[in-house]
């Protein structure tokens, strides 16, 4: 599933007022606590010694939710609230920074190329893989903690009035 932004990101006037109704308010919630799982799902497979194609933004403002969350036209603080949207915001933002340490290990200090391949420099060190293993507890962790927080956001979403979106 994609983020309602990324569908509509083409569409969109950046000048403009990014009006949702309430189902597609709730759609993008929803939306954004499938990306958050699939993003874990990416980040257990390289665990797992998998590789994985178009690793998750590591700035916050660069991933599909980020892009939602931080564009100041679509008004979701407003329909959320301040506390809600503060807390999502922490969260991912604390999400993002965790996400670095693992992305770091699996992409960042990790030689590439068919040489690397055949030496065996491409591997990464088992103490590096353990310290991501770490980083990977303490990442969901956050997780959970952020699809509690957008499970209340939705809930809170279902109970406004249909008049509050537009």
């Amino acid at each position: 599933m994609l983020i309602y932004v990324i569908i509509h990101k083409e569409n969109r006037d950046k000048d403009k007022e990014w009006n949702m109704n309430k189902e597609e308010t709730l759609q993008t919630i929803r939306d954004a606590r499938d990306a958050h799982i699939s993003q874990m799902n990416k980040i257990e497979a390289l665990l797992n010694g998998e590789e994985v194609e178009n690793p998750t933004a590591v700035a916050c403002t660069e991933c599909a939710f980020g892009l939602w969350l931080y564009n100041k036209n679509n008004r979701v603080e407003a329909i959320i609230g301040e506390q809600f949207y503060r807390q999502i915001e922490l969260l991912h933002t604390k999400w993002h920074g965790e996400y670095s340490r693992i992305f770091d290990i699996f992409f960042k200090n990790r030689k590439k190329g068919f040489f690397a391949k055949v030496l065996g420099l491409s591997k990464i060190e088992e103490k590096e893989f353990d310290k991501a293993k770490l980083y990977y507890s303490e990442l969901k962790e956050t997780t959970e903690e952020l699809l509690r927080i957008l499970g209340s956001s939705q809930r809170r979403i279902s109970a406004l009035n249909e008049s509050k979106f537009f």
